[in-house]
């Protein structure tokens, strides 16, 4: 596994120098901002991320007035208590993508924030206190206790949320296999937890966020 300087000098090559590689790195929030999101920004972010997944970003983004005024502004007390007439309703509203298992999920990530406001007294405390030298164990934590919240979706939310944390898209996979960390897109535990120990190692090295690192990564190969 090369150290995260040879990987830097890589994507600086292919980039044209160590300025334009500074220059198209993206950083995560500090703990406070992210303590101070309201929980039902990310409930709404969430919702974005799920309804992007697999379908046009920006007919999304477009949509996306109607989206907040169908789902109460995703208040999280609202809706976490949607009733089935409530889902009948949405199906049918055409200021949203009328995906029926998506929508569910705003119901299902609503009572997901709840749980974690109940337990560190808000959601965004919860995600600013998550250590980043464990972006594997949130990631199953979303998958797990969230709604189609797995694989890059729940990715993408942390990344967007301004949370440290990596994005295993292609050109970052293919880096981690040509570090000898994994042979393949990371599924199994233990490739997973390869792939978190070797982030640990570089922003050890580095004193980067997992946010810039994953972004040399990707360079360094596209």
């Amino acid at each position: 596994m090369r150290s995260f300087d040879e990987i830097w000098k890589i994507a600086a090559e292919r980039k044209g120098g160590d300025t334009a590689v500074e220059d198209v790195l993206q950083y995560p929030k500090s703990k406070e901002e992210i303590a101070e999101t309201p929980d039902d920004r990310l409930l709404s972010l969430m919702t974005k991320c799920i309804f992007q997944s697999g379908f046009n970003w920006k007919v999304v983004e477009a949509m996306w007035p109607g989206f907040e005024a169908a789902f109460d502004g995703f208040d999280i007390g609202h809706c976490a208590m949607r009733h089935e007439e409530d889902f009948e309703r949405l199906v049918s509203d055409t200021r949203i993508v009328r995906h029926g298992p998506k929508i569910k999920s705003v119901q299902e990530n609503a009572v997901l924030l709840s749980e974690l406001a109940r337990e560190h007294g808000s959601a965004a405390a919860f995600f600013a206190d998550w250590p980043a030298e464990d972006d594997i164990g949130l990631l199953d934590l979303l998958r797990k206790r969230g709604s189609r919240l797995g694989g890059n979706t729940g990715q993408y939310f942390l990344r967007f949320a301004g949370i440290d944390s990596f994005i295993l898209s292609h050109s970052v996979v293919n880096r981690l296999i040509a570090e000898g960390i994994v042979a393949k897109v990371p599924t199994s535990s233990k490739d997973r937890a390869a792939v978190q120990a070797a982030f640990n190692t570089w922003r050890a090295q580095s004193g980067r966020s997992l946010t810039e690192i994953s972004r040399v990564l990707g360079i360094s190969i596209d």
